[in-house]
């Protein structure tokens, strides 16, 4: 019996990426990468990326929305993951491994120096069926209103200026 996730994300975006996911979904519960409708995340796009990884769990930018830059300050697409520096870099390596080993959404809120940076990790399986990749989403939001309203013990842990899924 698989265990129900409890995570459905802290932005409306989220919310809809989920949703996206969670119906292409096969029998074993996973979503290959070529299921996806980029149409359907239209409005998402600039936000989404695509991070491929090797046996070694060492992650690559496939694709990688425009707002990314200014998220991480330079364009990822082709980086390595471990290549970004910072407090985004380390929580966005974190959310790819969760995401992968959980093969469930993940995500939080990264505050820092007055930014909020939204994020959402969904795994996919690549062409032999095994969970790769994963569908990014990251958001910096001006203001906290735009989160979601809700409780507290929705799958997220509180951190110091941050709340992560875990």
């Amino acid at each position: 019996m698989r265990q129900q996730n409890v995570f459905a994300g802290v932005t409306d975006a989220q919310q809809m990426l989920i949703g996206h996911w969670q119906s292409r979904r096969d029998g074993e519960g996973r979503v290959a990468r070529e299921n996806i409708d980029p149409g359907a995340l239209r409005s998402t796009l600039a936000c989404i990326s695509i991070v491929e990884t090797d046996e070694d769990g060492d992650g690559r930018f496939r694709i990688a929305g425009s707002r990314l830059r200014e998220i991480f300050g330079v364009e990822v697409r082709g980086m390595r993951v471990a290549e970004i520096a910072g407090v985004h870099g380390e929580c966005y390596a974190l959310g790819l491994s969760a995401a992968l080993e959980r093969g469930e959404p993940v995500g939080g809120v990264i505050e820092s120096g007055g930014r909020i940076h939204a994020w959402l990790r969904l795994p996919l399986a690549g062409e032999d069926g095994q969970l790769n990749q994963v569908l990014c989403h990251d958001e910096l939001l001006p203001s906290r209103r735009l989160l979601r309203p809700g409780p507290q013990g929705d799958g997220l842990v509180q951190q110091t200026k941050s709340r992560f899924a875990a």
